[in-house]
C-alpha cells in the first residue's frame, strides 16, 4: 500500500539505513530507487543476530517441553 511503503522508506531514508536516487524513465516521471546502505547492512546484521538468538532460545525452550 502506498500509504505505508514510502513513510517508511522515508524513515529508513532519513535514520541513514536507505538512499535512494533518481533515474530518469522512458515511461513516464523519473523514478526512485532505493539501496541499503552501510548502515543498513550493520542494522541488518544486529537484527539478524537478534532474530537468530531468538529462535535458539525458543528452540531451546519447546525441546525441554516437548520431552
Amino acid at each position: 500500500v502506498e500509504g505505508t511503503l514510502y513513510p517508511l522508506l522515508s524513515r529508513l531514508k532519513k535514520d541513514g539505513l536507505v538512499d535512494y536516487n533518481w533515474k530518469e524513465s522512458t515511461q513516464g516521471p523519473p523514478r526512485k530507487y532505493f539501496q541499503i546502505t552501510d548502515t543498513g547492512k550493520e542494522f541488518l546484521h544486529g537484527l539478524l543476530n537478534n532474530w537468530k538468538e531468538l529462535v535458539n532460545a525458543v528452540s531451546q525452550t519447546t525441546k525441554s517441553v516437548a520431552k
